[in-house]
This record gives C-alpha cells, structure tokens and sequence, in this order.
C-alpha cells in the first residue's frame, strides 16, 4: 500500500512541475470570454485534455512494451527532465478564442501539443498499473486548472520541487532503459543495471545545478 501511495505521489509531481505551461494555456485560451463562459472554457478544456491525455497515457503504456522503443524513450524522458531543469521561463504563445467552443478546442488542442513530456514520463512510472495512472491524471490536472496561480508560486518560490520532479524523470528514464532487456543487455553485459538510474539521476541534478550556478551573476571587480 505504501509502495502504491508514493507512486501516486510522484505521478502527482511530475505531472505538475511538467504542467505549467498548460496552465497559461488554459489562462490565455479563455480570456477573452466572458467570466460565465470563461468557466465553462476551462471545465470543459480541462474535461477534453484529461480524457485526451488518460487515452494517450494508457496507448503509451502498451507501445513501450516494444523493443528498442522504450530505450528510445528513455533517452527522450531523459532529454525532457535535464530541458526541465535548464529552460528559460517561455512563453506560451496561443491564440486567444472569441467563442466558448473555440476556446474548449483550443485547450484541448493545445493540451494535446504540450503534453508528450507528461505522457511519456507518466507511462514510464506507472509500470502498466492504469489505476495509478487515471488517479494521478485525474486529481492533478484539476489542481492545476483551478490552482495554477498556486501551482505557478509554488514552483517559483520552492525550485526544490522542480529539482526533487526532474530528479524523478532522470531516474524514471534510468528504469525505463534498463527495462529495455534486449538494448541493456547489448550495452551493458554485466554492468550492474541497478547503476543506471542513480547515474541518469545525478546527471539531471548536476547539469541543472551546473546551469543555475553559471546563470549567477559574477561579482564585478574594482
């Protein structure tokens, strides 16, 4: 049961570190409408991207089942957790939509765009337990449409998050590669599998770290 709740927990977290951007998606889409529509926009969007991303997520589940895909993916998922940790704030550029329905579809659509990160990384943790999958989708895409302003403070003011989701990721493509038998059994021999995760997961931690402390700014001289 233990084991069971700390999944559903790192499930929760990546899928909210990996889910800002989709919150000024759905703040941007909706803004121009009036405060009673605004509302639906975002109930609905946010309906349409959970039913969209849970569809993509169980897909995802069975396709890195293949050989050699789930090593790809490994290699994908980790490229995403080290991006997580170096990015620059963007900005979401989306259109702003005049009508309710246009802008449920382009939540939706936008959602669908952006969410290859939270649908990889949820797959790859889940381990085909589905019941993991639709809780830890369900509850934390809510949280981020009526909370995003929180989520977004959260995240700004605890960066700790951000490192303890990316962390998560480097490990979780660390499991996803060694999982892939026929590529970690090619590139491994007998090198200890356990190894990889923590290696994958120190790589992600200290290329952040590396960036946030060459991003200070250095003391000028006299």
């Amino acid at each position: 049961m233990l084991e069971w709740f700390l999944l559903f927990l790192q499930i929760m977290l990546i899928n909210i570190v990996l889910s800002g951007d989709n919150a000024v998606v759905i703040a941007l889409a909706s803004k121009n409408l009036p405060l009673h529509q605004r509302k639906q926009a975002i109930w609905w969007g946010a309906f349409g991207a959970i039913g969209l991303r849970l569809i993509l997520t169980i897909v995802a589940v069975y396709v890195l089942t293949v050989p050699y895909i789930q090593a790809a993916g490994s290699l994908l998922l980790l490229y995403i957790a080290i991006k997580l940790l170096i990015d620059d704030e963007g900005e979401a550029h989306v259109k702003e939509a005049s009508t309710l329905g246009k802008a449920v579809w382009t939540i939706i659509v936008a959602d669908f765009v952006m969410s290859l990160d939270n649908v990889l990384a949820i797959a790859a943790k889940a381990d085909n337990n589905l019941t993991v999958i639709i809780l830890g989708i369900g509850l934390s895409v809510p949280i981020i449409v009526w909370g995003s302003t929180l989520v977004m403070n959260l995240l700004t003011r605890f960066p700790v998050l951000v490192y303890i989701g990316a962390g998560i990721l480097g490990y979780t493509a660390g499991e996803m590669f060694v999982k892939d038998e026929i590529v970690a059994d090619m590139l491994l021999h007998n090198f200890p599998h356990w190894i990889v995760p923590i290696v994958t997961t120190i790589l992600v931690i200290g290329v952040g770290l590396a960036k946030k402390l060459s991003a200070k700014p250095k003391p000028k001289h006299p």
